[in-house]
């Protein structure tokens, strides 16, 4: 987890090539399947509802045949997606072993975002991902402990490969 431009995304696809896991991208999930006036709902920074986002999660996680490995990017983002991917690790058998908080000041991750300039990172739209990330995803980190899951805070203003090997250690890989 991590503000928008964190490194989530590119964190994700390190690990997830280095140690054979697989990668659940939310945000490439979310982009590929959501069309219409949701797609344009997204664009502007708002956030899909759990229901959405949950169907779409659920319907991937029963395609793998080893959850075990598994890297998820961008989710859960609310508590409810916190609490039914609990509720899905405990029915199927698996266990959520880490949650990585990337932080990074808000300043360098909007110069992230400008840097590699996807359609929906324009200020208006990084402002207010900015604010849903604090009001609804940040508090996930203390909710996390309440549940005895383990949350490594890494210092995302390093370069990729600082912060890659700082995620590595992290998780004894």
């Amino acid at each position: 987890m991590g503000l928008p431009g964190s490194g989530k995304g590119t964190q994700g696809k390190m690990m997830a090539d280095q140690h054979g896991m697989h990668l659940i991208s939310m945000g490439e999930l979310i982009r590929l399947f959501v069309t219409g006036d949701r797609r344009s709902r997204m664009l502007a920074g708002e956030l899909l509802d759990d229901d959405e986002v949950i169907g779409l999660l659920d319907r991937v996680l029963d395609s793998l045949s080893n959850k075990e490995w598994c890297v998820l990017d961008g989710f859960p983002r609310t508590i409810a997606q916190a609490e039914w991917l609990l509720k899905k690790a405990k029915s199927d058998g698996f266990n959520i072993s880490y949650v990585i908080n990337l932080e990074a000041s808000q300043e360098t991750v909007k110069n992230r975002l400008h840097a590699r300039g996807r359609r929906d990172d324009k200020d208006e739209v990084i402002v207010e991902r900015f604010k849903e990330y604090v009001e609804l995803t940040q508090p996930l980190i203390d909710w996390y402990l309440t549940k005895n899951i383990k949350v490594v805070t890494i210092n995302a203003e390093q370069n990729v490969d600082n912060v890659n090997n700082d995620v590595t250690k992290a998780l004894n890989l």
